[in-house]
C-alpha cells in the first residue's frame, strides 16, 4: 500500500509516504508559513505519489466534526492566516482519496498505540512538548473526542511556589502550555531550554508542571501507558524528575502496580521516537482506507 501522511506542526510541515506497516520510505519538510504556501507545497509533493489514502494530523484547535459547517477547518489558532483555513477541502479538490483527520498529538498517540511504546494496549495518553503543549487521548480502542478534541495543553496548574514567570498563553497566560511549553521555558530564563545545563533550576520547575499534568491526566482517564514526546522532552535528565513528581502527587493512592512498582515503564519516551506524529498520520490514512472497503 501506498499511504500520505502530513504531520502539521506549529513550525513545521512533513509529508511522507509510507505503508501498511508503518514504514515511513519518503518524507520532505517545510517551514509553517501562510497556508496558501504551505498547501501549494503540500500538493506539488503528493502529485504524482498515487497514494490510496492521506492521513492528517494537524496543530489545532481544530474542527473534527463531520456535520459541522466548519469540518476540516483549523479554528482559534493564534498562528497568521490559518484560523478558520479550509485545510481538508484544499486537499479534498486536489485528491479523490479517503482522508484520515485528527490533531498533531491524537495522530502521536493513535501512532505510538498501532506501532510504538503503547502497541498492544487499548490505551494511552501522548503529551507532545515543543513550541506547544498538546495531549492526545486513545482510550478503549480508539481515538477519543467529544464536544471538540482534548485541549489538555491548557490545563490550570498549581503554580511553583518560586516562579514570578507571568505565563506565555495568549488566551490563557499561565495554563500548562503558557508555563511549560518551550518557548515559556525561553522566556522565563532568557535562553533557550537547549542551551541550559542539564542542573539548571529550570528542569526541575519544569518536572513540577509535566508532573501536575500527568497526575491529572491518570487520575481523570486512568490511561495504560503515558507517553512524552516533543522537543523539550529531548532533555534526558526530564523524564525521570516528572516520574518523581508523578509518585510524589500520587502518593501511593492509585493502587496499580505500573505506577508503584514500574513506572519507569509506565511513563514513557515514544517508541516511534521522533517519527510518532507522521507514523500517526499514516495510520490516521490507513484506517480511513480501512473503512472504505
Amino acid at each position: 500500500m501506498r499511504i500520505g501522511a502530513i504531520e502539521a506542526g506549529g513550525t513545521k510541515f512533513v509529508c511522507g509516504i509510507g505503508n501498511e506497516n508503518g514504514v515511513i520510505e519518503n518524507r520532505i519538510s517545510f517551514p509553517t508559513e501562510q497556508p496558501e504556501k504551505v498547501m501549494e507545497q503540500v500538493i506539488a509533493y503528493f502529485k504524482d505519489k498515487e497514494a490510496e489514502a492521506i492521513g492528517i494530523g494537524t496543530f489545532g484547535p481544530i474542527d473534527i466534526d463531520p456535520a459541522s459547517d466548519t469540518y476540516g477547518c483549523v479554528t482559534t489558532t493564534p498562528k497568521p492566516g490559518w484560523s478558520g483555513f479550509p485545510f481538508l477541502d484544499t486537499l479534498k479538490r486536489e485528491f479523490d482519496v479517503p482522508f484520515g483527520w485528527d490533531t498533531d498529538v491524537n495522530a502521536a498517540a493513535y501512532g505510538e498505540a498501532v506501532w510504538g511504546a503503547a502497541r498492544g494496549l487499548d490505551s494511552c495518553i501522548y503529551f507532545t512538548v515543543g513550541t506547544g503543549i498538546g495531549v492526545g487521548v486513545y482510550s478503549e480502542g480508539k481515538l477519543v473526542h467529544g464536544l471538540v478534541h482534548p485541549e489538555g495543553g491548557h490545563i490550570l496548574p498549581r503554580r511553583h511556589p518560586e516562579d514570578r514567570f507571568e505565563g506565555n498563553c495568549p488566551y490563557h497566560g499561565d495554563c500548562l502550555e503558557g508555563m511549560a511549553a518551550g518557548p515559556a521555558i525561553e522566556k522565563r530564563w532568557g535562553v533557550k531550554g537547549s542551551e541550559l545545563g542539564a542542573d539548571h533550576p529550570a528542569w526541575a520547575m519544569e518536572a513540577y508542571y509535566l508532573g501536575q499534568a500527568v497526575t491529572s491526566a491518570i487520575l481523570l482517564l486512568s490511561p495504560k501507558r503515558v507517553i512524552l514526546g516533543g522537543g523539550v522532552m529531548h532533555q534526558p535528565q526530564l523524564l525521570p524528575m516528572i516520574r518523581a513528581e508523578v509518585s510524589r502527587n500520587l502518593n501511593g493512592y492509585v493502587s496499580a502496580a505500573p505506577l508503584l512498582t514500574g513506572i519507569d515503564e509506565y511513563i514513557v519516551s515514544p517508541g516511534l521516537g521522533d517519527n510518532a506524529g507522521l507514523c500517526g498520520s499514516l495510520a490516521l490514512g490507513l484506517a480511513a482506507l480501512e473503512r472504505t472497503k
